[in-house]
């Protein structure tokens, strides 16, 4: 019986990007947070999305919640808003990809829906419980729309190498 590298190798990618996510924001900062854009660099969502495309990862939705759990202790202050919404996205990411063809298209548009959706129910979530009281067209326009492009750049320039590490350690 042998056993996956990927068994190893996904937890210590995913809180590599965990890592990452926040390296990224705190570095990059002046230009993510200003008056005018807020940048949420959702890097973890990536690697999730990798995995469930392209590798064979036991238990993705588990890890997911892991992550979400680091996440929310970590980065929001919030207990449980990440730790749902990951696996959530997930499980939504794994029932949608049946019907497609992996391809870099077809990832690139899940992962962009993806994104909306989680920074969508996040803003909800934080409107909710009063931590945000910006407007829903501020939110489109200030967050989601820089959110989505600083991902899709970020999604050009890892697919490939994450598609072959996924591909190769399967």
């Amino acid at each position: 019986m042998r056993i996956s590298k990927m068994r190893y190798f996904f937890p210590i990618g995913t809180f590599l990007f965990l890592f990452l996510d926040g390296s990224l924001s705190h570095l990059l900062a002046p230009f993510f947070f200003t008056t005018n854009v807020s940048v949420e660099s959702r890097l973890i969502l990536l690697w999730l999305v990798m995995g469930i495309c392209y590798g064979t990862v036991d238990h993705l939705i588990w890890w997911a919640a892991a992550a979400g759990l680091f996440f929310d202790l970590f980065f929001t202050g919030i207990l449980g808003i990440f730790t749902l919404l990951l696996p959530f996205m997930v499980y939504l990411t794994q029932n949608v990809l049946t019907f497609f063809n992996r391809s870099f298209i077809v990832v690139l548009l899940i992962y962009l829906i993806d994104i909306t959706v989680l920074t969508t129910l996040f803003y909800w979530a934080n409107a909710l419980i009063g931590f945000t009281s910006v407007s829903a067209v501020n939110f489109i326009g200030r967050t989601l729309g820089p959110t989505l492009l600083f991902n899709l750049v970020v999604y050009v320039i890892l697919f490939w190498p994450l598609k072959v590490f996924f591909e190769k350690f399967e």
